[in-house]
């Protein structure tokens, strides 16, 4: 149907930056995991921005690796946060559903500056790779 390359256009025409699509595409995800879980996510969203980011020549690992840590804080934030129902669940009685939206701020603060950082720091992603290539060398 080509609703990529619709998509590819209107992002030409509207002269955003391949930054500021995945800025967008990161707060929609962000967003949309208030709501919907992950796996939804992955099966709505990730077949109808590869092509684009393809076209836009935008290293897939990268925008992989913050999918997957945007997809994963949205896993703890309310008020779908899958993982906050899991601990409510073993939790005793006497610690409310407040108390762990309260203690999961500073593992989500955590998350988008490590987010943050990734994203002005691309080349990261591959260190580690990069480091246990030349190591076995």
């Amino acid at each position: 149907l080509e609703g990529d390359k619709f998509i590819i256009d209107m992002i030409y025409a509207s002269n955003l930056s391949p930054e500021m699509f995945t800025i967008l595409v990161l707060l929609i995800v962000f967003i949309a995991g208030f709501f919907i879980d992950f796996i939804e996510i992955i099966f709505i969203i990730v077949p109808v921005i590869t092509p684009i980011l393809i076209a836009l020549n935008i290293d897939l690992l990268w925008i992989g690796i913050m999918l997957a840590i945007n997809l994963q804080t949205s896993f703890l934030t309310p008020p779908f946060g899958f993982s906050l129902f899991y601990l409510k669940s073993v939790s005793p009685k006497k610690i409310k559903t407040t108390d762990i939206y309260m203690g999961i701020i500073p593992f989500v603060i955590i998350q988008l500056v490590f987010l943050i950082f990734l994203f002005f720091n691309p080349d990261f992603i591959y260190l580690i790779p990069d480091f246990l290539k030349n190591y076995s060398s």
